[in-house]
């Protein structure tokens, strides 16, 4: 019996009418502020999206991986990723709460697969924010060097990537500005990350409208030098350059009007990203042969190859500013999924604290801020990076699930967005997602293994007691018709 208690209690779903700024038990819960616009959602989710895609990935898989197929790459991961972004556009609409993917697993396939994803998500995320800091040093100690200045050796990595370096001080320095801009309320932060992907876009713009007067059509042939599966395993590469709107999601409790505004600004986002990407692929594989491409700084080289430097300076600038709104978009998302977890009792209550004016979870966006700055300041970009990915991959395995399980168990719900070809179209979500997971390497899984178990011991010795559905009698199990 009490095996059975146990199995019914993980099952646990809170019900979709509930996810109110009321807990289940009736009383008040911390609250956000309804104060962001359609565009300002759609700006978050771009500069989500838009970064390392562009000024770095659209090279590598160009030069080593696809050839001038590298747009096919991005177009097979767009659509690989419209297939998650409909299933999150569905949900945003009808559970307009934060913590996106955790809080749409939690309601419908139940609590303990909802704890995991945010569980995850709060190590990706962070992970994420850490690698784009690491990248944008980079640039920084590039430009740094090419205006003649010199910065002691100890400040520019992390251990053990280059002679006489101890911490990476700049990436570090970098976490903890984001972590200050969002902690002077979700308005202000917003109106900066506005500014900054629209300086992003000008210079995207840029790049392609100069770009494409210097385009030698020759250079696209042969378009698949690698053959097809060279577009495949491209694919496979850029996808992680083709999200971001999953983390801007976690901001639909900030928005004015979530129930219309968020579907549209994640269609928007990945939209207006994946054009940008196409036209952007289209232009550097037409300035240069794809084995004359800079696998590390594409555009710039590119456009130093016609007799461009100055505007190659320019590019590099950008690419700086890029990948920051990169950073802020992630930061945002693991502290609202924090903010979300804590607020359902799944972690304490404390973390859930908001600015009394403000408001926004300050305590959990300067921990985020000093551990992601750890991370960036201590560990190598590859080691870092080998803590992203699958715990994404499978939040999009999650919500596409949930949304065709949601779909056919409470057909009437009220859905202000319609995930079109159901249920094929999450379904393709799933399966790319899965495909993806395979390419991951054997080191990421153990990460991943480890990272589960201290998950699961927090919620059987914590999270499980604690939660705010324990308090509810009659708690869906989902073995009703919910």
């Amino acid at each position: 019996m009490a095996r059975l208690r146990v199995g019914e209690g993980v099952l646990r779903r809170k019900p979709i009418e509930q996810i109110d700024e009321k807990g289940p038990a009736g009383e008040a819960t911390a609250q956000l502020t309804r104060t962001l616009g359609l565009w300002q959602l759609t700006a978050i989710g771009v500069g989500g999206i838009i970064g390392a895609g562009i000024f770095t990935l659209a090279g590598t898989v160009a030069n080593g991986t696809a050839g001038p197929a590298v747009l096919v790459s991005f177009l097979i991961a767009g659509v690989a990723s419209a297939a998650a972004a409909f299933s999150y556009a569905e949900f945003a609409g009808l559970i307009p709460k934060a913590g996106s993917a955790y809080t749409y697993g939690y309601a419908v396939l139940g609590e303990l697969v909802g704890w995991f994803i945010g569980w995850d998500l709060l190590l990706e995320y962070t992970a994420i924010v850490a690698v784009v800091a690491i990248g944008i040093s980079g640039y920084f100690s590039f430009l740094l060097g090419e205006m003649g200045l010199e910065v002691p050796k100890w400040m520019l990595g992390a251990p053990g990537t280059g002679d006489g370096h101890k911490v990476d001080l700049f990436a570090a320095l970098l976490c903890l500005l984001v972590a200050y801009l969002l902690t002077l309320g979700i308005k202000n932060a917003a109106r900066f990350e506005t500014i900054v992907v629209v300086l992003k876009v000008l210079v995207v713009l840029l790049v392609i409208g100069v770009g494409v007067f210097h385009i030698n059509t020759a250079n696209y042939t042969p378009f698949f030098p690698f053959g097809i599966s060279g577009a495949f395993t491209g694919a496979a590469t850029v996808f992680f350059a083709v999200f971001g709107y999953d983390a801007m999601s976690t901001a639909a409790e900030e928005s004015k009007d979530a129930q219309r505004h968020m579907p549209k600004a994640i269609l928007y986002s990945l939209g207006i990203s994946m054009v940008l990407y196409v036209a952007a692929c289209l232009v550097l594989t037409g300035m240069q042969s794809y084995q004359d491409i800079d696998p590390e700084s594409g555009f710039s080289t590119a456009f130093k190859s016609v007799g461009l430097d100055r505007l190659a300076d320019v590019i590099a600038v950008g690419a700086i500013i890029g990948i920051l709104t990169v950073m802020f978009t992630f930061m945002l998302g693991v502290t609202r999924v924090w903010f979300s977890m804590s607020r359902d009792g799944l972690l304490p209550k404390w973390f859930a604290k908001t600015h009394p004016t403000r408001h926004v979870p300050t305590r959990v966006t300067w921990i985020v801020g000093f551990a992601s700055a750890l991370i960036a300041g201590f560990l190598p970009i590859g080691e870092a990076a080998e803590l992203t990915n699958i715990g994404i991959l499978l939040a999009f395995v999650v919500v596409c699930i949930a949304v065709i399980v949601l779909r056919y168990k409470q057909p009437d719900l009220p859905r202000t967005f319609r995930t079109p070809g159901m249920p094929f179209v999450p379904a393709l979500g799933v399966v790319f997602s899965v495909w993806l997971i395979t390419f991951l390497q054997w080191q990421t899984w153990v990460r991943f293994v480890v990272w589960f178990l201290v998950g699961l011991v927090i919620y059987f010795g914590y999270s499980y007691r604690k939660s705010e559905m324990a308090k509810t009698p009659g708690t869906d199990t989902g073995t009703g018709t919910g």
